[in-house]
């Protein structure tokens, strides 16, 4: 991994380590894969995680570190509820959140993200102690509602992307900064696409429940 670190290219002025040019290019395929509903989201954000862990260690940026931890175990969790809810037809299955799950999502978010930055500010794990446990807090939230199959999810995903991409410059992590402005588009076109799935899903329940 150290190799990974101290090596790498340098793109219009800024160098980027191979862990972190790696991390991030997963990171992009994942959101591209979600998109697209498929159980290889899962396997290639396991690889995601450990190498941008090695990159946000060295950061000093203990939230985002502390994540990829977390985002490997609910790829386990994710990879197995998707094997549970495939469809023949709409491939895996994925719905609007009822009001009650909307709200946990945000209470957790909101508590989450509070408690984090005392931890990360006692413990001095973090120079930007609140918006790194947004992030990592926010990134909790929308994996565990993506595994889930609710679509808002990459609503979750959109505030990450707004409090990760000056979060990044500040960091010097230039590529990352720019994956994240990317990881925008993909997400809101991400949105439409599940909504798009969510509706046929629940025509084709209706059309079952009246018949």
């Amino acid at each position: 991994m150290d190799f990974l670190l101290h090596h790498g290219i340098t793109v219009l002025g800024q160098w980027i380590s191979i862990a972190e040019l790696a991390g991030q290019v997963f990171a992009l395929a994942v959101v591209f894969l979600a998109q697209r509903r498929t159980l290889w989201t899962w396997p290639v954000q396991v690889g995601a995680t450990v190498l941008l862990f090695a990159v946000y260690a060295s950061a000093h940026l203990g939230g985002l570190a502390a994540r990829q931890v977390a985002i490997l175990a609910i790829s386990v969790y994710g990879w197995w509820a998707w094997t549970r809810r495939r469809d023949p037809v709409f491939g895996v299955v994925v719905r609007q959140g009822r009001l009650v799950e909307r709200l946990a999502m945000l209470g957790a978010f909101l508590a989450g993200t509070t408690v984090m930055a005392l931890v990360l500010d006692a413990l001095d794990a973090s120079w930007a102690p609140w918006p790194d446990a947004a992030i990592f807090v926010g990134t909790l939230v929308a994996f565990a509602a993506q595994g889930a199959g609710l679509v808002e999810f990459w609503l979750v995903w959109l505030v990450v992307d707004a409090i990760g991409v000056p979060l990044q410059i500040s960091s010097g992590l230039y590529f990352s900064a720019a994956i994240y402005i990317v990881f925008a588009g993909l997400v809101v076109h991400g949105w439409w696409s599940w909504n798009r799935s969510a509706r046929r899903v629940a025509d084709r329940q209706v059309m079952a429940a009246s018949s």
